[in-house]
């Protein structure tokens, strides 16, 4: 009965159809290992020192009545131009669960391993999609705790940069490297050709060297030379790897790209927690601050859909004792997002935990509600389905159809409208 009742619910959304699209890229700034979010966007400066540990202050926005930590200044300017989740939630404290969890939308628990949201999105813009660069970047490398292309196969996964934004040059693997010039590159080509007399399909080998050559040294490389950029806005974005990063983002959003992934290492802070904070938090700041300032200065940030968060929270209680010596656990059961851009309103909050931020008090968001309202507004069918190469048809977020546990598509930070599908 069951299956009978999932598939009327994945054929009225495929007949009813998504809303026009709003969103034409994505840019995820991953906070890999799991930032506090109490810390961040959901301070609790009453909660007492074992909770909001060496950050008492908060700081007003420009929004009445939000607030957010006091490391974030810049971010705190400008909260009319995105909104915070403060009870995103999956329960898992794993990284790896964690991480499956928030990059596919999928906490099903089947034996099926789903795409990345990047892949099904370079999936389905596979043919709307004509430019050089690839459909999905990952600055400077995916996720790698699961295969993120799933059972769409390694041709969607994302083409990793690698190499240091923050570099003077930029090398990105595959495509720049400063110790071949285009003089010697061309000889190689040449040599190459003289030894390949009779090719098997001389044409089909032309046509693919074309573009791998036009990746390589056409308009699309510029793309990542920062040294295009005045030295003002790479200092207004941060000289770290975060902040440079995003900027390429901007590049490469400016260029179409559907899905750009940022994603940024060291959140996973068990031991000295707040030294590591009092770093990192003011490089976050800076570089997403200004990501959306230049996004909508622009004209790009209602066509991008900017997301921040990582795969959990950290535990509201701080661990004081040795040896953790003021850090952080995994935490799962309620954390923060901030969205931006794309469609999503600004100046929201959705959602209320606890005095603590312990608990989920008011609307809780799992992760396919966030990555199916990503899904709508980028024109993809939310209710739809992808193909598997053994089971046939299989819909694009299972745990969307699951009516039994509370949640829903991001209808109140969003112009979507519930009568498409329900």
């Amino acid at each position: 009965m069951k299956r009978v009742y999932l598939t009327i619910i994945l054929a009225l959304g495929l007949c009813l159809g998504v809303n026009a699209q709003r969103a034409k890229s994505v840019i995820l700034v991953y906070l890999d290992g799991g930032p506090a979010q109490t810390d961040t966007f959901d301070p609790k400066p009453e909660a007492g020192r074992n909770i909001y540990g060496n950050y008492k202050g908060v700081i007003k926005t420009n929004v009445e009545g939000i607030e957010i930590g006091e490391k974030l200044p810049l971010l705190a300017t400008m909260a009319d131009k995105y909104s915070l989740i403060r009870t995103m939630t999956h329960g898992s404290n794993a990284h790896e669960t964690g991480h499956y969890a928030m990059i596919t939308g999928d906490t099903s628990g089947s034996g099926v391993v789903y795409p990345s949201f990047g892949a099904v999105i370079s999936y389905m813009k596979r043919d709307s999609y004509n430019g050089i660069l690839p459909c999905y970047i990952s600055l400077t490398s995916a996720n790698s705790r699961f295969n993120e292309g799933g059972f769409l196969g390694n041709e969607y996964k994302s083409f990793d940069t690698g190499g240091k934004p923050e570099a003077k040059e930029y090398e990105v693997e595959g495509v720049v490297n400063k110790q071949v010039n285009r003089q010697r590159m061309e000889q190689r080509m040449s040599l190459l050709n003289n030894f390949e007399t009779q090719p098997i399909d001389k044409h089909h080998i032309d046509s693919l060297r074309g573009v791998n050559m036009e990746f390589i040294w056409g308009d699309s490389r510029e793309i990542f030379n920062l040294q295009e950029e005045s030295d003002s806005v790479r200092q207004r974005y941060g000289k770290s790897r975060l902040g440079q990063s995003c900027l390429v983002a901007r590049r490469l959003v400016e260029a179409g790209v559907p899905f750009v992934n940022v994603r940024t290492t060291g959140w996973d802070t068990h031991k000295k927690h707040f030294q590591k904070m009092n770093t990192m938090l003011p490089e976050l700041d800076k570089a997403l601050s200004a990501l959306i300032a230049d996004l909508d200065a622009r004209g790009l940030l209602d066509s991008t859909i900017v997301l921040c968060g990582g795969e959990f929270g950290r535990t509201p209680a701080v661990l004081w004792e040795a040896p953790w010596n003021g850090g952080r656990a995994h935490f799962g059961k309620v954390f923060s997002y901030l969205v931006a851009g794309g469609g999503f309103h600004g100046g929201k909050v959705v959602g209320k935990s606890s005095e603590t931020g312990e608990k989920v008090l008011e609307r809780p968001v799992r992760p396919c509600d966030l990555i199916g309202t990503v899904y709508q507004l980028m024109g993809i069918d939310p209710y739809g389905t992808l193909p598997h190469i053994s089971e046939g048809n299989l819909p694009i977020l299972p745990s969307l159809l699951d009516n039994s546990k509370e949640g829903g598509l991001l209808y109140e930070i969003t112009d979507l409208k519930t009568k498409d599908y329900e």
